[in-house]
C-alpha cells in the first residue's frame, strides 16, 4: 500500500471501555492508518483515558455534543486524502482500507466506498447491505460495486475533500439517518458512491432495548431531509409513505411534532435536488 492515503476517524460519546478496545483494532491494522478520535463531549473521562492509554491516537474533545456531526471535526483534522469513518463499535477488516484507497485512486469521481458490514459475533450481514446490493441505480463510467445515494456512517471510506466541500454532516440532524442528507448533497455536486461487498467492516453494537428515542429522531430526520431537498410533490408523498410505515405510538407522534417545529429552519435552508438526483430518488421510491 502506498503510505499515508487513509486516516480513520472515530466519533464516540460515553463508551470509554468499548472505545479503547476498538481503537486498538484500528491501530493493529496492517495499513497502519493514523487514527483520530472525536470525543463528542463525553462525561466518562473518555478523552483523558485515550490520551493516557493510546498516545498515538489524535484526540479532539468537543465542548458540546454534536451527534453524527462530530465526525466533521475529525474529517477536517485528518491530513490524508481519504477518511475511513467508524463508530466506537465498528472496525475494518485487515486490507480493507488498502482496497478502498485503490478504488478511490482509480475513480476520481468516487466520493464514498461503503463496505460490507458484518454484525455481531455471529457476523450476520447488515440488512442495509442487502438493500444496497439490490440498488436499481445505474452505474456511471465503470463505477465499481453498486451505486448508492446514501451510506452507513460506521463503515464508509470517504474522499475527504468531497465531504468537506459539500459541508459535511448536518449538526441539526444529530444521530439517525444523517448520512442520507450528506449523500444527496454529494450526488448533487456530481460525486459517486458505491457499495463494494469485497471491502469488509465489522459492527458489534452493544445490546439495547429498541432505542425508541433514536427511532423518534430518525423519523424526524427523514421528514426534514425530504422537505430540505425534494420537490413539494415528492416530499409530500414521501412524508405520507414514511409515516405509514411507522408504528402508531407516542414516539412517532413526538417525531412528527418535532419535525413540524423545525419547519422555519427547513424552509430557510431548503435547496431542491438537481434533476439527476431526484431521478435517482424516484427509482429508489419505485423499488420500495
Amino acid at each position: 500500500m502506498r503510505a499515508g492515503r487513509v486516516a480513520i476517524v472515530v466519533a464516540s460519546r460515553n463508551r470509554r471501555d468499548l472505545l479503547l478496545s476498538t481503537l486498538r483494532k484500528h491501530l493493529a491494522l496492517p495499513e497502519r492508518p493514523p487514527v483520530v478520535l472525536v470525543d463528542d463531549a463525553s462525561t466518562d473521562g473518555t478523552a483523558d483515558a485515550v490520551r493516557s492509554a493510546l498516545p498515538e491516537v489524535t484526540v479532539i474533545a468537543l465542548a458540546r455534543s454534536l451527534g453524527g456531526a462530530a465526525r466533521n471535526a475529525g474529517i477536517r483534522a485528518a491530513d490524508r486524502p481519504y477518511v475511513a469513518l467508524c463508530d466506537d463499535d465498528s472496525w475494518w477488516e485487515p486490507g480493507a482500507l488498502e482496497r478502498a484507497a485503490d478504488l478511490l485512486d482509480r475513480h476520481p469521481r468516487l466520493a464514498v466506498v461503503n463496505g460490507h458490514v458484518l454484525v455481531g459475533p455471529s457476523e450476520r450481514v447488515d440488512p442495509v447491505c442487502r438493500e444496497m446490493a439490490r440498488s436499481p441505480l445505474p452505474r456511471v463510467d465503470g463505477q465499481p460495486g453498486r451505486p448508492l445515494l446514501s451510506f452507513i456512517g460506521c463503515a464508509a471510506v470517504t474522499r475527504r475533500d468531497a465531504v468537506v466541500t459539500v459541508g459535511g454532516f448536518s449538526e441539526r440532524l444529530r444521530i439517525g439517518g444523517e448520512e442520507e442528507l450528506l449523500g444527496w448533497d454529494l450526488a448533487a455536486a456530481g460525486w459517486l458512491m458505491s457499495y463494494v461487498p469485497g471491502i469488509v467492516a465489522h459492527h458489534h453494537p452493544p445490546p439495547h432495548r429498541g432505542r425508541p428515542e433514536r427511532r423518534e429522531t430518525t423519523i424526524r430526520n427523514a421528514l426534514w431531509i425530504s422537505w430540505l431537498r425534494r420537490p413539494p410533490r415528492a416530499a409530500a408523498s414521501g412524508t405520507v409513505r414514511h409515516l405509514r410505515r411507522c408504528p402508531a405510538d407516542r414516539y412517532t407522534v413526538r417525531a412528527l411534532a418535532r419535525a413540524l417545529a423545525g419547519v422555519p429552519w427547513v424552509l430557510r435552508e431548503r435547496r431542491v435536488n438537481p434533476a439527476h438526483v431526484e431521478h435517482m430518488l424516484q427509482m429508489l421510491d419505485e423499488q420500495g
